[in-house]
């Protein structure tokens, strides 16, 4: 899923500078000669926690737009693109927020995504390779479900949740940083402040534990999935969204293309991945979302 490996990577990116900006300016009022203010500290991370993670929902849309060259569609210049903008308009009716900007961009691989600050300034995203592969039918099916995820405020809700990981993370990490730069100094008890050991310690911390953050927060996404499905069904029908399911699936099992700016990272794809990466996996497994739907009265 586009909007949370962007949401993801744009917060470490924000947290790291953050960081660093902060350590070269000197705010570590929280460092009380050999001890550490742990009040203070928890301010202190909490401030930037969720500073860090607001940004990144500010910038969330820009980004999108920027990192896949989405072309906006502001006026239908063909049928295609008028029947894509009024289909999502009336879904977003029924789903009664407000119409969000909707977007192609070009990519062989099938895939849509939701993103943007709120569900009054949001954005959805449709590939070429996805109005090409699938049946309107089928498309109208994974519009609903993004247009579910706007209706539900899950970019606001995943920022919130990443707001307090991220607290935990800063929180964290400079315990640990402070607890190895007084064992790598222990014949200098009676220096004050931190050495060089406590910015290396906490820069190589927040990136582990901001890894081990994005676990929580895919674990979240996962659910949210099937909740976004369950609505997209109650805003357009139960058939389109699983017919949809079930083509992905058709194109996953034949080798679907992969779009080659995402290879990589294909663990946050709409489609699922193995072994250990499953819990770095954004949507859960397409069977497990296709049997809900089936057990939906």
């Amino acid at each position: 899923m586009k909007r949370v490996i962007l949401f993801i990577a744009t917060n470490l990116a924000v947290m790291l500078v953050l960081s660093l900006t902060t350590s070269l300016l000197g705010f570590n009022r929280f460092i009380e000669g050999n001890g550490l203010n742990m009040g203070a500290l928890l301010g202190f991370a909490a401030v930037f926690g969720f500073l860090g993670s607001f940004i990144s929902l500010w910038m969330s849309k820009w980004i999108a737009k920027t990192a896949y060259n989405i072309q906006i569609i502001e006026s239908p210049r063909s049928e295609a693109e008028r029947w894509l903008f009024e289909t999502i308009q009336e879904q977003a009716k029924i789903a009664e927020i407000p119409m969000p900007e909707v977007g192609v961009y070009d990519s062989p691989e099938a895939n849509a995504f939701a993103t943007g600050p709120s569900r009054n300034n949001a954005l959805v995203a449709v590939s070429s390779g996805l109005l090409s592969s699938m049946r309107k039918r089928e498309v109208e099916g994974v519009l609903a479900h993004e247009i579910a995820h706007i209706a539900n405020g899950d970019m606001v809700t995943m920022t919130l949740l990443q707001g307090v990981l991220n607290t935990f993370v800063i929180f964290i990490s400079r315990v640990v940083g402070f607890v190895i730069d007084r064992a790598i100094s222990k014949n200098d008890d009676e220096r004050s402040g931190v050495g060089f050991g406590y910015y290396i310690a906490v820069f190589v911390c927040e990136i582990v534990f901001g890894m081990l953050a994005s676990m929580v927060v895919m674990w979240h996404s996962r659910r949210r999935e099937f909740s976004a499905d369950a609505d997209a069904a109650r805003i357009w029908g139960r058939d389109p969204i699983r017919d949809a399911l079930v083509r992905l699936k058709e194109i996953t099992e034949n080798g679907g293309v992969l779009d080659d700016r995402s290879k990589a990272l294909a663990a946050f794809k709409i489609n699922h991945p193995g072994g250990w990466m499953k819990a770095f996996a954004s949507h859960p497994p397409l069977e497990e979302r296709i049997e809900a739907l089936n057990k939906m009265q």
